[in-house]
């Protein structure tokens, strides 16, 4: 059994992991954090340059035919520098989202612009109760001449301000199930009706509030089967849950780095504190949390690149990542000290992010409910 990355996947990695070094500091993650679009425009350019937005997609789009696992390699490299930007938003969110379910005409007009880093896309699923469940869909798209009308509130939307288009999930009509009734379109976020606002958040993130009041789309802005979205939803979430938890293995391992060379060179009462019996012991169960972490998280990506069924998977995998990368951050501060809890310090950035994604896509209470319904039912 060989768990180990492919020699392929090892160049990318360690290419991903040289380039992100050099090009995205966490100075640049401290600027991007106060910028108004959250991203560098430039260091998006050199990312498409690289082709890294398109490495997943059919080479008739302009990709480079990869798999969902070499995603998650690239993934997990971006989450060890806090990578700023719309990658996620427009590559997992959006772009596989259409590669899907989207018709050919959606796709040939959509995705050449996705690989080549030209357009920004994401999808807009939570609303104010924020449940990732179809119960909760209460945006409506309302036929009308040829056309649909929608109104609502969407919530925690990536990427929404600088977004060329919004994958919109909104009730069709009502079902006997909460399930039934759903349907996504593609909104340009240039629409009369459409209002982006960036959202104040701890890990200062660039999640959006978007607001929708008579926006009209056509009928061939319809992404899939109308009425029967949310299977196809259900799809994109659990990829994005496995893109989310390798991004969170990638930080949580960096922390582990980094405190290790802390204690490592940090001493106290005439040794290094690595010494110490205590924060050995916690050094070492940082180790061990992210590396089941990890396995989990790789298990589930290498299900989805296989097409095999794992929503049992997903739900592990970020059940445990949400709470192996607070903890994490929270013993490095601790066996850091007080130089942990100081701003100019790298370390706060990273508890922000890991307290922000904890209850992205579900927190560990809502996944372990999750498998609880794939053991029980």
């Amino acid at each position: 059994m060989d768990f180990g990355f492919t020699e392929e996947q090892e160049m990318l990695r360690k290419a991903a992991r040289d380039f992100l070094e050099k090009e995205s500091p966490m100075s640049m993650v401290r600027e991007m954090a106060e910028d108004e679009k959250g991203y560098s425009p430039e260091l998006w350019k050199k990312i498409a340059g690289l082709g890294w937005p398109g490495l997943v997609f059919p080479s008739r789009y302009g990709g480079s035919e990869g798999s969902f696992l070499d995603l998650a390699v690239l993934i997990e490299e971006m989450g060890r520098t806090l990578l700023p930007g719309p990658f996620f938003a427009t590559v997992v969110l959006g772009g596989l989202y259409i590669l899907d379910v989207g018709s050919e005409q959606q796709r040939e007009e959509f995705l050449p612009g996705v690989t080549n880093g030209e357009i920004l896309l994401t999808l807009a699923i939570s609303e104010p109760d924020v449940e990732y469940d179809p119960a909760s869909i209460a945006v409506t798209a309302t036929p009308r001449q040829g056309d649909y009308i929608i109104n609502g509130t969407k919530l925690f939307v990536p990427y929404a301000h600088v977004a060329d288009h919004v994958l919109c999930v909104a009730r069709t009509a009502e079902g006997a199930r909460p399930g039934e009734g759903l349907t996504v379109f593609i909104v340009n976020t240039r629409t009369p009706g459409v209002t982006c606002t960036p959202l104040k958040t701890l890990a200062r993130d660039n999640q959006c509030e978007v607001v929708l009041e008579d926006v009209v789309v056509p009928r061939d802005s319809v992404l899939g089967e109308p009425d029967n979205g949310w299977r196809d939803v259900e799809r994109a979430l659990q990829r994005a849950t496995v893109a989310l938890c390798v991004d969170m293995n990638g930080g949580a391992r960096q922390v582990l780095d980094m405190t290790v060379d802390y204690a490592k060179q940090r001493v106290q009462f005439g040794r290094p504190i690595g010494s110490m019996q205590a924060l050995q012991h916690h050094c070492a169960n940082m180790s061990v949390s992210i590396e089941a972490s990890r396995s989990l998280a790789y298990e589930a990506a290498w299900r989805i690149s296989e097409g095999l069924p794992c929503a049992a998977e997903v739900s592990m995998a970020k059940a445990f990542a949400s709470e192996c990368y607070t903890q994490t951050t929270q013993l490095g501060m601790l066996i850091h000290g007080g130089v942990g809890f100081m701003e100019d310090h790298d370390l706060p950035l990273y508890y922000r992010r890991a307290k922000a994604t904890e209850v992205m896509l579900g927190d560990a209470d809502h996944h372990r409910e999750m498998i609880a319904r794939e053991l029980l039912d």
